[in-house]
C-alpha cells in the first residue's frame, strides 16, 4: 500500500488534498509571501541588469531612477503638477474610472447574454458566433472606428473596454449554465419551481462563481487594453502616461506606469477572488 501511495495514485491524492485544504481554509494556492519573494527576485535581477552597464538608462532605467520618477509624479516641481500636468493618483483614477465603466457595462450585458446562450440552444447558435467574433478582434484594429463614431473623448475608450470585457463574461456565464448539475434542476422542479424560479433560485446561484471568474478575466483584458484605449487623448490616464513617455524618451515613466498597472490589477484580482470565495464557498470542494 505504501508503494502505491508514493506512486502516481499518491501524487493524485496529494493534488486533491491540496485543493481541498485550499478551499476549506479559504486560502489560495498562491500565498502572498510567494508573491513578495517573486517580486524581490525580479527587483534583484532588474537592479543587477541596470547596474551592469550593458544597457543605457534611456533603455533600461534603474530602480532608483524609477523611484525618482515616482517622487516626481506625486509632487509639484517647477510649477508643474506631477507628470503631464497631473499627479499619479489622478492618472490612475482616470484609468480606473474608464475600466469600471467599461467592465460594469460588460457585466450588465454579458451576464444576461451568457444566461441566454447557456439556456437556449437557438440563442447559442445565433449569438455564440457573434461573441466568439468579438473575442477574436484585436483592440487596435477597431479602435479607429470607435474614434470616428464616438470621438476622442471617454466614450470611445469605454466602448473599447466594453467590447474587450464582454466576451469573457458571456462565455464564462454560459459555461457555468452548462455545468449546472441536473440534480439541482430536478430538486427545483420537485419543489415546484417554474421556469423563472429555476433561473433565479437554481441557475443564478450555481453560476455566481463562474460569473466572478469571467469578471476576473474581463478585468485582465481591460487592463491590457487600457494603453490602447488611451493612446488618443488619454491624459490623464495611466495608459496615456505610459504612451506619452515615448515622446520624451522617459523609460523610467513607462516602467513606473507598468508597475502601477500591474500592482493595481493584482489588487483588483485579489478582491474578486475574495468575492468569489464569499459568493460561492463550495467551489473546489466537490
Amino acid at each position: 500500500m505504501s508503494t502505491i501511495t508514493s506512486g502516481t495514485e499518491g501524487r493524485r491524492v496529494g493534488w486533491v488534498n491540496r485543493r481541498l485544504e485550499s478551499a476549506e481554509g479559504g486560502a489560495t494556492g498562491r500565498r502572498w509571501y510567494w508573491g513578495l519573494a517573486a517580486a524581490a527576485i525580479a527587483l534583484g535581477i532588474w537592479w543587477l541588469a541596470s547596474a551592469s552597464g550593458h544597457w543605457s538608462s534611456l533603455i533600461l532605467p534603474s530602480p532608483p531612477g524609477v523611484w525618482r520618477a515616482f517622487v516626481q509624479s506625486v509632487t509639484t516641481h517647477d510649477g508643474v503638477r506631477g507628470l503631464s500636468g497631473h499627479y499619479l493618483w489622478e492618472h490612475l483614477w482616470a484609468s480606473l474610472s474608464r475600466i469600471l465603466q467599461g467592465v460594469g457595462w460588460a457585466v450588465l450585458v454579458g451576464v444576461p447574454l451568457g444566461l441566454l446562450i447557456g439556456l437556449s440552444r437557438a440563442a447559442d447558435r445565433l449569438l455564440g458566433p457573434a461573441v466568439d467574433f468579438l473575442k477574436a478582434l484585436p483592440p487596435l484594429g477597431y479602435f479607429p472606428l470607435l474614434i470616428l463614431w464616438f470621438g476622442i473623448r471617454d466614450t470611445s475608450k469605454i466602448w473599447l473596454l466594453f467590447i474587450a470585457a464582454l466576451p469573457p463574461i458571456a462565455i464564462a456565464t454560459a459555461a457555468g449554465v452548462a455545468g449546472v448539475r441536473h440534480e439541482r434542476v430536478n430538486a427545483g422542479l420537485v419543489l415546484g419551481a417554474g421556469r423563472i424560479g429555476l433561473v433565479t433560485k437554481v441557475v443564478l446561484p450555481s453560476v455566481a462563481g463562474d460569473v466572478i471568474t469571467g469578471v476576473r478575466l474581463a478585468s485582465g483584458f481591460a487592463w491590457t487594453t487600457i494603453v490602447a484605449a488611451e493612446t488618443t487623448n488619454g491624459v490623464p490616464g495611466i495608459g496615456g502616461l505610459a504612451w506619452a513617455s515615448q515622446k520624451e524618451l522617459r523609460a523610467d515613466i513607462a516602467v513606473l506606469s507598468v508597475i502601477v498597472i500591474g500592482i493595481t490589477a493584482v489588487l483588483i484580482d485579489a478582491v474578486l477572488r475574495w468575492a468569489e470565495r464569499r459568493i460561492s464557498p463550495w467551489r473546489g470542494r466537490a
